[in-house]
């Protein structure tokens, strides 16, 4: 039961598009009709306004992290609050509120890994600055640190179920990315800065 509710207060929280009810909020385009269509901080950011993408940013992280502090309140056991992480994450990218059309996961992966440790979210989020800084690709960065943070969570915790809910979280992240693969296979994805 406690597994079920969970998962279910996880989606939940995860399925609030903090992307289209911020940019409401600022009287700024609907994300998902200019740049990649993605409801997310970085498409909100191609709007030009940089308070309503870092707003976004904050709350695409916090729901992941808020529905394992919820979980882990009401006495919920490990495995339940792990639950409730990957829910959120999966309520964000497959959201019942936009047609189940949601983001790709970055940020709120971020959070449901700030759940887990905080020094999992900060070594994770350093790798993804550091290959941005490199190489001016944010979706390459994402998809480093995605690959990266299955093998940081069990060097750091060491712990089968978490690490298992952790590689189902990026895979599905990856799989969101696809479309970038594509693109910086072919040389034609944007870079952070540069021009459209």
């Amino acid at each position: 039961m406690n597994l079920l509710v969970s998962a279910v207060l996880g989606y939940l929280l995860g399925s609030i598009p903090f992307a289209v009810i911020v940019s409401r909020a600022f009287r700024l385009a609907d994300p998902r009709s200019f740049g990649s269509g993605n409801p997310g901080a970085t498409n909100v950011l191609r709007s030009g306004n940089k308070a309503a993408a870092m707003l976004t940013l904050i709350g695409d992280a916090a729901k992941g992290w808020l529905a394992m502090f919820i979980a882990a309140k009401v006495g919920a056991g490990e495995t339940a609050i792990a639950v409730a992480g990957l829910a959120a994450f999966l309520g964000h990218v497959f959201p019942f509120t936009l047609g189940f059309r949601g983001g790709k996961g970055v940020a709120t992966a971020l959070g449901v890994l700030l759940g887990f440790s905080g020094a999992l979210a900060g070594i994770t989020a350093a790798i993804w600055l550091a290959t941005v800084v490199f190489t001016r690709y944010s979706s390459l960065a994402a998809l480093v640190a995605a690959a990266a943070a299955p093998f940081l969570t069990w060097w750091l915790l060491g712990k089968p179920d978490i690490t298992a809910v952790v590689a189902v979280m990026c895979a599905v992240l990856i799989y969101r990315h696809k479309s970038n693969i594509q693109k910086l296979l072919a040389g034609s994805e944007g870079r952070v800065g540069g021009r459209k």
